[in-house]
Order: structure tokens, then C-alpha cells, then sequence
């Protein structure tokens, strides 16, 4: 009885099964009942009843993510980080030949970052992209976390952000602690509320404290992964906060290249009508974000698909057009 009962036991621990281990602890209390030790079962089943599960500061999530525990707030309890798992990563992007540059110089510095040290170099690892919104700033993210094989963390600054004196910047510590020990891709992704220029506001809240703590954790960052922010800010950035990256990238608006690069790529999958002039397209989506043509095109192809139609036409194109401007 007692061999099969520790195997339960040991099985139930090792896999956390919480309702398994309820169960063996019931077992265990009518087993010392029926031999008589009721004290035993009365101290026994009275734990049972009264303790209550300790508040835990982790998520257990190292099968899910291959992470060691994700770290939460002590007050709260909530989770400070998302895990994106890789399945969800985007990382097809068209960019500017000078931008894909910057970003393949991160990738390659940082899979290279060994032979570097060899010769006392550092790779970038502290990167800050700033641009318009819709322009691949958290793509680029995505996109560098799935070629280096690093998974990608988000920080949830919902949770991270307290009204408690001296809270949220511990919160912020608490992340950057767990990245050394975890090689990830920490995206602090539009971080402008926090990373406004101390000069810009009399607040003496949480806010001043937290900037200040980003820039005392930038500084101190030794980590073996990454940190990548986002902001659709530049002139009111505090600067010291530009000088604590190895990197500053600016994500500009697609050019017309870029806007007919991205309308094929997202129309690969569905025949287009000869009838239908690309350059004319790219041309009528000046200005337009790259989040914005990939829209337009997706558009056309489901007005054309929800009409019968087997290929997109000029026609599903200028409705969706129309039915941009509206948004």
C-alpha cells in the first residue's frame, strides 16, 4: 500500500498535479484513521482545511515556454511579462535596404557575439526604434527574436505600473533581473508614457521614478539576451535615454518600393487580374503605414473571394481603397 502510495505522491509532486496531491492527502488521512493514529488524521485533515496556497511571485510555465519562471508582482500578484511563443512570432517584413541593414547588423553582432569577445568588442544589445505607428517597430522585434531563436517577452505595463510609492520601478527591476538570467528579447513596445523627457513634466509620481529606474537599469544591462524599446516619439525622449542604446533605428514610412513589395507579399497566396496595376496602387498609397497597405491588400483579396471571384481585380481594389479612407 505504502510502495504504490509514494509513487502517487512522487508522480503528482514532479508534475504538479495539485488535485492528484488533494487526493493521495485524503487517502493518506483515512489510512492513519484506519491504524488508529486519529490524532495524527485530526492534525492532518485540519491542514488540510486551514492552509491556504502561498502567494507565489513566479508563473509556472517552464514546460509551456522553456523559460525558467516568469516573474509578477509581489503585491498583485499579476504576470509582468507576456511570453510570445514562437508559433505566433511575424517575422516577414519589407523594409528600406538601410534599415534591413541596421537590423541584420544587430542579428549578425549578436550570433557573433563570442568571436567578439574575443577581441574585447560587445555587440549591440540595448536598441531603441522610433517612427510612426504601423511602420514595424514590434515586427522588427518579432522578426529579431525568431532569427536568433531567442524567445521574445513583452513587458505588461499594465501591471508594471502602480500607484504605490516606489512599486513600479521595483516592478521594472524585477524584470531586468530575470532577463540575466534568461536569454530572451525583453520589448519594452511603446514605451513613450514612461520615456518622456523629465523636463516635460512637473509630475512627481511614479512616473520620474520609473524613468529614472530605466535608465539606472539600461545602464547596468549585462544581460545574455536583448532589450528592444519602441516609441512613436522622438522630440520629447529624454535624451539620456537615447544615449543609454547601442543602436537608435528610425522606422520610416514605406516608400513606393516598399508599398509594392508589401502588396505582393501579402497577395502571394491569391492570383491577381492582369487588370490590376501595382505601381498605380503602390502610387494611391502614399502615405499610407506599412500595417496599412498590408490591410488594403488584404481587402481586395476578401472583397474579391466574398464576391466569386478567383483572382483580385482592379475593381476590389478600389473599393478597398474607398473603404480605407475611412479609417
Amino acid at each position: 500500500m505504502k510502495a504504490e502510495l509514494y509513487k502517487r505522491l512522487f508522480r503528482a509532486i514532479f508534475s504538479e498535479d495539485i488535485p492528484s496531491l488533494k487526493k493521495i492527502a485524503g487517502t493518506i488521512i483515512q489510512e492513519e484513521r484506519r491504524l488508529g493514529h486519529n490524532v495524527l488524521a485530526d492534525a492532518l485533515e485540519k491542514i488540510s482545511i486551514t492552509e491556504k496556497p502561498k502567494q507565489v511571485l513566479f508563473d509556472t510555465r517552464k514546460k509551456e515556454t522553456g523559460l525558467s519562471a516568469l516573474p509578477k508582482s509581489k503585491r498583485t500578484n499579476s504576470q509582468l511579462v507576456s511570453y510570445i511563443p514562437r508559433e505566433q512570432l511575424k517575422h516577414h517584413m519589407v523594409l528600406p535596404d538601410n534599415v534591413e541593414e541596421r537590423l541584420l547588423s544587430v542579428e549578425k553582432e549578436y550570433a557573433a557575439k563570442e568571436r567578439l569577445e574575443k577581441y574585447n568588442l560587445t555587440p549591440k544589445k540595448k536598441i531603441l526604434l522610433y517612427g510612426p505607428p504601423g511602420c514595424g517597430k514590434t515586427l522588427s522585434a518579432e522578426r529579431i527574436a525568431w532569427n536568433l531563436g531567442l524567445p521574445l517577452l513583452k513587458v505588461r505595463f499594465d501591471s508594471l505600473l502602480s500607484s504605490y510609492f516606489g512599486e513600479s520601478a521595483s516592478n521594472l527591476r524585477m524584470v531586468f533581473d530575470y532577463c540575466k538570467t534568461e536569454p530572451v528579447v525583453l520589448l519594452l513596445d511603446e514605451c513613450d508614457f514612461i520615456a518622456k523627457s523629465r523636463t516635460m513634466t512637473q509630475d512627481v509620481g511614479e512616473v520620474p521614478r520609473i524613468v529614472n529606474m530605466l535608465l539606472t537599469l539600461l545602464d547596468e544591462y549585462n544581460a545574455p539576451g536583448l532589450v528592444l524599446a519602441t516609441t512613436n516619439l522622438k522630440v520629447s525622449l529624454d535624451e539620456a535615454l537615447f544615449r543609454r542604446f547601442d543602436d537608435v533605428i528610425e522606422m520610416p514610412m514605406p516608400g513606393k518600393e516598399e508599398r509594392k513589395r508589401l502588396l505582393n507579399m501579402t497577395l502571394s497566396a491569391i492570383p491577381v487580374s492582369p487588370d490590376v496595376d501595382m505601381d498605380r496602387v503602390a502610387e494611391q498609397l502614399d502615405g499610407y503605414s506599412a500595417a496599412n497597405v498590408v490591410l488594403v491588400a488584404q481587402r481586395a483579396a476578401k472583397i474579391g473571394v466574398l464576391a466569386g471571384y478567383k483572382k483580385v481585380c482592379k475593381d476590389h481594389f478600389s473599393k478597398a481603397l474607398e473603404e480605407s479612407a475611412k479609417f
